[in-house]
């Protein structure tokens, strides 16, 4: 049975989450404040993370910085009343892999949380060396250089970089993205897409002359070198 850590300061909504979870046969613990959550990490080890954003002692955004310092592949949903794009960023720069707006249907907890499940346990892609101009994703080590710099990325940067990759210089666009990385069935804030692309233009694009990711207006993004 997979186990969540649930870190959440409303006590009703966190008592209905858990309750769900296990319905749905996931093992599920709680806490209130980000100190408990930092013990309970100590204690036992965890397949995923539920993390409020607002919450007492360490907030959820600080949370999620200390666990990707130690664990780059554990999945993190972050669970927030707020909506604004710059808490995507701040959520997303720190590694987290989801994001969930208050209030929100259990169900579409759930169908995240199998999705998150399913990327976590599951390689993008068949072992192999993609090279683009000096750019080199080695997917069997899951590393990616640029003109011989290691690039560090987190999960998301990494699989969407892949992906673009992959397409050989086709245009994919915001929906597919979606679709792809995160199984995204329902409706999605295809605003994320664009964040993630702005982070990966800025570690694989700024810092270098020719420029790989691009983008067609009203269409979606595409990797190739600059003509």
């Amino acid at each position: 049975m997979s186990a969540i850590l649930l870190l959440e300061d409303d006590p009703i909504l966190a008592k209905e989450i858990r309750a769900y979870l296990v319905s749905k046969s996931l093992a599920c613990e709680s806490v209130f404040d980000g100190e408990l959550f930092l013990r309970a990490l100590k204690r036992n080890t965890f397949d995923l993370y539920l993390l409020d954003i607002n919450v007492p002692k360490v907030n959820g955004l600080e949370i999620c910085k200390l666990i990707r310092a130690s664990n780059s592949s554990v999945p993190i949903l972050m669970l927030t009343a707020y909506g604004d794009l710059n808490d995507k960023r701040d959520a997303f720069a720190l590694g987290a892999d989801d994001y969930l707006v208050k209030p929100f249907h259990l169900e579409e907890l759930y169908i995240r949380i199998l999705a998150l499940f399913r990327r976590s346990q599951q390689p993008l892609l068949h072992d192999e060396i993609i090279v683009i101009e000096d750019l080199e994703i080695n997917v069997t080590a899951n590393t990616v250089f640029r003109a011989g710099q290691p690039i560090k990325l987190t999960q998301k940067e990494y699989q969407i970089l892949v992906l673009l990759a992959k397409s050989n210089g086709r245009i994919l666009s915001k929906q597919h993205i979606a679709e792809r990385i995160w199984d995204a069935q329902y409706d999605t804030n295809l605003n994320t897409i664009e964040v993630y692309i702005n982070f990966l233009r800025n570690k694989i694009d700024k810092q270098f002359p020719v420029k790989l990711i691009h983008t067609k207006p009203g269409f979606g993004y595409y990797l190739q070198t600059e003509k």
